[in-house]
């Protein structure tokens, strides 16, 4: 694995040729994805400024552009009509000034009349190397051109630790009042929310306090991407609690959930009404977010980085690392969020092939239709149908467990290598999208899913499903334009 230093983690991207090299040996790649969100070169992590502007999606992720390392992070920008069809519209937002010389850290966004208002941490080094966050914004202009505000909205708080980032901004109507949340920690280390309010996007910020969520004081050492969404009347609190364990999730220590409860911006209180939900019950989903400037009733959507903070992946030894997640329609159903693909996917199937020759296409979407009893389905498995990736139902338990550790090269094994939930229902569908290097499984119409990146050798081609359950399969078409724009 090669060592690199700091100065060419950090070494800022002057010009496109200085890539052009690393994109070509890239784009070669065997795990380069047919229709999800990717790097054009090094790191994609966290997606930001997910927002509906003017009848057009715009999309963002975090991306060092030097290899699959954490170095300097820029704002990577796609764009799309319909959320299924993406193209790359380059670099929007770049560290070039000093109050983010290290890098443009993950944020969000809100719509103006003529741009984007995009809000970011400015990761700031001081000659000690000593980061000192600070809040920023960049407006996007409807003709494409950018403007960064010269000076910060504001500065770190010295009460809390230098961990202060990932603002999100929400405008609360019956307050007439801009909010900004950060994900952070306090001084005795626990994972919190810092909120400031303004009457304006630009200026007058002040620090209004700290989220209290009562029962969660002790949850994590540190809370990133929060977010405070109102789905389907019901408010809810999304976070990304970090190093804790939570159940059947193995040795994972970053998480990525919510909390249905009723937000107080008067007393900044959050009140649950009921317990921690993880948000994808698989093993690479992280730094959720949901889109902004989206209106409806029933629903909003959302997307999410298909990777860990700490996740290493096959792909690193070839200069790129990460995806994003399919864009999936979110709501509310009881006490839990339910994810369901997008209704535009099924005109991605190109041609539909034998389940009767279990070979299994390296893009497609599954539907799995289950009579009852307990049920196998193999993915990835060797002419013999062994190894692969394994889904498997208990009936009489309601347990769907995921089990990765059969297939030939393994993914952060030391995370564990099964992931499992109990349904509500009994088992009736699974939807399975399967792209170069992951796989997505919807189970019962969006009541759980299970995200997990897979690197399937050439032997390992083969799918099993259980007699008892009947599969359709389709070939799906490319969605992502995989240029090199930059």
């Amino acid at each position: 694995m090669r060592m690199w230093t700091r100065e060419e983690l950090y070494r800022p991207l002057k010009e496109k040729a200085e890539i052009a090299d690393l994109h070509d040996y890239v784009s070669k790649s065997a795990y380069r994805q047919a229709y999800h969100v990717q790097p054009v070169t090094g790191l994609l992590n966290d997606p930001n400024g997910f927002i509906l502007h003017k009848g057009v999606w715009h999309l963002f992720y975090q991306w060092c552009p030097w290899g699959a390392v954490h170095g300097i992070k820029y704002w990577y920008h796609v764009v799309s009509k319909d959320l299924i069809q993406w193209k790359n519209a380059g670099i929007c937002i770049r560290p070039d000034t000093d109050m983010d010389n290290y890098g443009a850290y993950s944020g969000s966004a809100i719509s103006a009349k003529d741009a984007i208002c995009l809000f970011y941490t400015g990761n700031h080094r001081d000659p000690d190397f000593v980061r000192k966050p600070k809040t920023c914004l960049v407006k996007l202009y409807d003709d494409g051109r950018t403007a960064k505000l010269p000076w910060p909205l504001f500065d770190e708080n010295p009460a809390y630790t230098e961990n202060q980032r990932d603002p999100k901004i929400i405008y609360v109507e019956e307050k007439k009042s801009y909010y900004m949340l950060l994900g952070a920690q306090n001084a005795a280390m626990r994972g919190c929310v810092l909120v400031y309010e303004s009457a304006n996007l630009v200026d007058g910020w002040f620090f209004a306090g700290s989220l209290h969520v009562p029962g969660f004081e002790d949850f994590g050492d540190m809370w990133e991407c929060p977010s405070i969404e109102r789905i389907c009347g019901r408010d809810v609190l999304m976070f990304c609690p970090q190093h804790i364990y939570l159940p059947r999730r193995g040795k994972a220590v970053n998480h990525s959930g919510y909390i249905l409860g009723e937000m107080d911006w008067d007393r900044l209180v959050f009140t649950p009404s009921g317990s921690f939900h993880v948000l994808d019950f698989g093993f690479d989903f992280y730094a959720a977010e949901c889109a902004a400037n989206f209106k409806s009733a029933d629903h909003t959507y959302l997307t999410a980085w298909m990777g860990l903070p700490d996740g290493s992946y096959p792909t690193d030894e070839e200069g790129w690392q990460g995806c994003l997640t399919l864009p999936r329609e979110l709501s509310v159903r009881d006490r839990r969020l339910i994810q369901k693909p997008l209704p535009g996917l099924a005109d991605l199937r190109n041609k539909e092939v034998r389940p009767s020759e279990m070979i299994l296409p390296e893009s497609c979407e599954m539907m799995v239709m289950c009579s009852g009893g307990d049920l196998e389905l193999r993915l990835f498995t060797r002419k013999d149908l062994s190894g692969g990736l394994v889904i498997s139902y208990q009936e009489e338990f309601h347990m769907i467990t995921v089990d990765r550790s059969g297939m030939n090269l393994r993914i952060n094994p030391e995370q564990g290598e099964i992931r499992q939930h109990l349904i509500d229902n009994e088992l009736t569908q699974l939807r399975v999208f399967i792209d170069r290097s992951s796989v997505e499984i919807f189970v019962n119409e969006g009541d759980a899913v299970f995200t997990a990146r897979v690197f399937p050798t050439e032997e390992e081609g083969n799918f099993y499903l259980s007699p008892n359950a009947n599969a359709r399969i389709w070939t799906l078409k490319s969605a992502v334009v995989d240029d090199f724009c930059a």
